[in-house]
This record gives C-alpha cells, structure tokens and sequence, in this order.
C-alpha cells in the first residue's frame, strides 16, 4: 500500500527532496510545497504523475489551508507530513534585530503548527498517520550566538512531545527529528551577511559563528540522502522511536550534553528535594 506524502520545505539540495526522492524511492506519492516551485520543475518532472509541487508561503495561515486541501484532493488524502521547512540565522539574544527573530518564530515554529493542525483532521478521520517534525540538534543543545535559532527547535521539541501523547490514540504517530552539520544549502547564505548588529561587544562571538558555517560549507559530513532514509526505517520499527538524532557529530553533542545535565541535577538533588514543604 503506497502513502501520501506532504513535505514542506521543497528546494533543490536541501533535505526537502531528500525526503521526497526517499519515499519515491519506496514506490510512495509526494507532494512537495515550495516558496518558489519553478525551481523544483525540472526535478519534479522525472517522477511524473507520481509528485505534485504546490507554491506555498508557509507563514499565510490561508495558503497553508488551501495547499492541504489540495493535496488531499489530488491524491487522495496525506499519510505523512513531514514538518521540514525551517531557516537558522545567527545573532546575539540582546542585539539581533527583533523583526528576525519574529520572522524566524514565524517559520520554524507557528508556521509548524499551522500545517499540522490543516492535516490533523483527514488523519484522525482515518485513524493512521505519520508526523515528522524536522527539529535540530540545536533544539536539544543551544550555543552562543544562535539561541533564538534553537528556541524556535526547542518549542518544536516540545509541542511534538505533547502532540505524540495526544493523538496516539487516534491512531497518529509522531516523531521527531534532529538532524546536526548535513551537506544542504542551508549554509549557503552565510558568506554573503557581514555581522551588523548594533552593539559591537558581540561582533566577535558572531564572526566566529559565521565563520564556522562559511567553512563548513561544503564539507559537512550529514548525507540528506542516508538521513531520510534513515528516518524512513525509523518510522517502520515496533515500536518507533520517539526521537531520532542524524549524525555522529550530532548524536555525540546530544548524548554529551544530557548526560552533563543529568550530573548537573544529580549534583543538587538534596537542594531541589528540599523545596517542599515538611513532610
């Protein structure tokens, strides 16, 4: 039995086709939804009647509602709905300019709402469906210099927790993804922005920053490619996973980073117990 896959997100060299060509790969169906769908024509044409690409501003809560709808009118309905769009941008929490940040909230995090609550009802109606919120490892471990980038990953993260415990009972599943360095084009911007924010103490923390991504262009070692394939084989396991972090560099920043939290609540466990009132 083929599924019906919904993927926002959709440009060449980025981990929106990757999921694509995946699941095409499996004899599925895809509709991708793209800012700019002219860009996705040729490789759209390759797998016929097979995709569908739809234009779709993520952030225009009416678009969203009208690409679902047409998506569940061509093929049928929507099986999958993989959560992949997302934009990071760099900045300090005092001086990044605060119409970035919104925009950034708009796109990572309610722009995430809006299509899982438009493709929640045909699965519920159905009693089976898959979501996949693409997060980050940055929505488990922050860094300077990117913390509003991983606010936005964080409260994906834990919408997705409450949604799964939500919706299994009506047959959903739901996990979450959390991709580290893949070789995408979500890099590709960085060279071309010089730091410009207003209070200079933090331009050498963000050069850093912006070096570092400038460099690794190119070279990350994440395969889009094995990682959706990997998510792919996630979602047939009994039982899924309900996390699922790509990577080595990725997994071995998630593991190092819990287990330092786990010591650093251990470390004050007689401090936090004794908050509450006498037994």
């Amino acid at each position: 039995m083929t599924r019906r896959w919904f993927i926002t997100g959709g440009t060449p060299g980025n981990f929106g086709t990757a999921f694509a060509e995946a699941a095409l790969d499996t004899g599925d169906r895809v509709v991708v939804t793209s800012r700019r769908p002219q860009e996705l024509a040729t490789w759209a044409d390759r797998f016929g009647d097979r995709v569908l690409v739809v234009p779709l501003e993520l952030t225009d809560a009416t678009q969203v509602q009208r690409a679902v709808r047409a998506a569940e009118e061509h093929f049928g309905g929507i099986d999958v709905l993989v959560n992949n769009a997302g934009r990071g941008w760099y900045g300090s929490i005092e001086a990044m300019d605060e119409s970035a940040m919104r925009s950034m909230f708009e796109l990572n995090f309610f722009a995430v709402l809006s299509v899982t609550r438009a493709v929640l009802p045909g699965m519920r109606a159905r009693g089976d469906g898959w979501i996949v919120n693409v997060s980050s490892v940055a929505g488990l471990v922050s860094a300077p210099g990117f913390g509003y980038y991983s606010a936005t990953k964080f409260a994906v993260e834990a919408v997705t927790d409450a949604l799964r415990d939500e919706v299994a009972a009506q047959g959903v599943h739901v996990l979450t993804v959390e991709p580290g360095a893949f070789r995408t084009n979500a890099y590709a911007g960085f060279a071309d922005d010089a730091v410009e924010e207003a209070i200079p103490v933090y331009h050498e923390m963000l050069e850093q920053v912006r070096a570092v991504f400038v460099g690794m262009d190119g070279l990350q070692p994440g395969d889009p490619h094995r990682g959706a394939r990997a998510v792919i084989t996630a979602m047939s396991q009994d039982p899924p996973p309900r996390r699922l972090v790509l990577g080595n560099s990725g997994y071995d920043a998630v593991t190092d980073a819990l287990e330092k939290t786990l010591a650093d609540l251990r470390a004050n466990e007689d401090l936090s117990r004794s908050a509450d009132f006498p037994a």
